[in-house]
């Protein structure tokens, strides 16, 4: 079957659960469960004292992008979250794109932000939190010309913005758990060049500089500056947020490539998130990586997945990183273990389905024992 074709019967229930949702809304009722998440020492924990950990999935459909897809086929991400939270997660990390939030660099896009709206009240209804990231450029075809001609100043102005508008809406609900302020930005190493990496995986770029100028500060400055200059923004208009930034790990190879270090972006930061893989060649390189972050704030491990090691190798590093980490978020890409297992019947079952099916197997099985 077409894994992006959704089974009548589940698209029914799905419209039903809308349903009830959006009229327990209109008639002034609470249909969300959730507090907000704080922070207490090292450990995350709800308003009333209990303990979390996120427990979850980077989420996109059929390797799409959100906003590719949400004006036209809502029902999808809406039967995406319900099988994400039926899978065990607690959290979903969504991406948001410059390009398709912002007409202009003072200017939001006013029917992006409605489905924005509409995405957290569906993570209310589903109970699931938001890990809410921000400014992705991922696709180069997406990014406006006005946004990349711009200096330092002006983008950090337009990026200020950006996290204003949507911190305004997200401090309206208990769904957001977090603000991540751009996944993996790189500090720049000198002067000059592109704002991106310039290389892609499946199509995207999902590196990019929050600066082409060094001047006379160093990596470090710059990237402190830029954390404090967009978490105020934030914090302006949501005081119980918890801001991060999706950190690149340090590497065997580069050390920390991204001129972030956890030790000095710990103390301008919530938490400590950190994209950590590890790989069957360099056994050792992701135990070091997350010792990095070892430090007196919490740390999540926002991005982990089998892409390179065994499932038995993935288990085997997040077990042994309970010590520092206390939360996890793997990748959801639309398809359900059903879905696989039916594909598999009909000899359609790819490598690369095969790895996702494996994984989300073991985000079942370990979920009780991590989340």
């Amino acid at each position: 079957m077409d894994t992006c074709q959704r089974k009548p019967s589940l698209n029914r229930t799905c419209a039903v659960f809308l349903i009830v949702a959006l009229a327990l809304v209109s008639q002034g009722a609470s249909v969300q469960a959730l507090e907000r998440i704080g922070v207490a020492g090292r450990e995350l924990v709800t308003e009333s004292g209990k303990p979390f950990h996120p427990w979850g999935f980077n989420y996109g459909n059929a390797g799409r992008l959100m906003e590719d897809f949400w004006n036209e086929d809502w029902q999808t991400i809406a039967d995406d979250f319900r099988e994400m939270k039926q899978l065990g997660a607690n959290v979903v990390r969504v991406h948001l794109q410059v390009g398709k939030f912002m007409n202009s660099a003072t200017e939001m896009n006013p029917q992006a932000m409605q489905q924005f709206v509409r995405l957290i009240k569906l993570a209310e209804a589903t109970e699931l939190y938001l890990d809410v990231t921000g400014l992705a450029s991922y696709r180069p075809a997406d990014r406006p010309a006005w946004y990349d001609a711009m200096t330092e100043d002006q983008r950090w102005q337009t990026q200020a913005f950006f996290w204003r508008a949507i911190a305004t809406e997200g401090a309206k609900s208990n769904a957001v758990f977090c603000y991540d302020l751009m996944n993996e930005p790189l500090s720049p190493s000198g002067e000059g060049g592109s704002w991106y990496s310039g290389n892609l995986f499946g199509g995207y770029d999902f590196l990019q500089k929050i600066s082409t100028s060094l001047g006379n500060r160093t990596r470090g400055e710059v990237a402190l500056q830029w954390i404090d200059r967009l978490r105020a923004e934030i914090k302006a208009v949501d005081t119980r947020a918890l801001v991060t930034v999706g950190m690149l790990p340090w590497v065997t190879k580069w050390g920390h490539l991204s001129g972030m270090v956890p030790a000095e972006v710990a103390g301008h930061v919530d938490f400590l998130c950190v994209h950590i893989y590890p790989k069957t060649k360099e056994p050792d390189e992701a135990v070091k990586a997350i010792e990095f972050c070892r430090g007196k704030v919490p740390v999540v491990v926002e991005e982990t997945f089998p892409l390179s090691c065994s499932i038995e190798e993935l288990e085997s590093f997040m077990k042994s990183s309970r010590s520092i980490a206390t939360g996890w978020i793997w990748h959801y890409d639309g398809t359900t273990l059903e879905e696989y297992a039916e594909l598999e019947k009909a000899g359609k079952l790819t490598l690369p389905m095969a790895i996702y099916r494996t994984a989300l197997q073991s985000f079942v099985r370990l979920t009780a024992e991590f989340r």
